[in-house]
């Protein structure tokens, strides 16, 4: 078989990995764990062939109830208020209260 592949000139390596991360416009990650990736060069062409675990991920920071009701209490805020900073934070509790402390 690989010397079938040689002759139509298809070189494949295989490409020690642990993870795979896939950066999606959209904000999400793929995140493929203990994949096997293959370096594929065929015509001039590179392509990777990648096979494994899949999972989801996204960089949208989780906001929960008890982080707004944390924020309400310790600024005397509304919910709106409270959720807005959290979101301005990325999530960060602290950055969240010394903003709305601060104005």
């Amino acid at each position: 078989m690989k010397a079938a592949m040689k002759q139509m000139g298809i070189a494949q390596e295989e490409i020690p990995t642990s993870r795979v991360i896939i950066e999606k416009t959209n904000g999400t990650k793929t995140i493929i764990i203990n994949p096997e990736v293959m370096k594929i060069k065929m015509q001039g062409n590179t392509s990777y062939q990648i096979s494994g675990e899949e999972t989801e991920e996204s960089d949208e920071p989780e906001t929960t109830p008890k982080d707004i009701e944390t924020v309400m209490e310790k600024t005397n805020c509304t919910k709106e208020e409270a959720t807005e900073a959290l979101e301005e934070s990325n999530g960060d509790l602290a950055e969240a209260i010394l903003n709305l402390s601060v104005n």
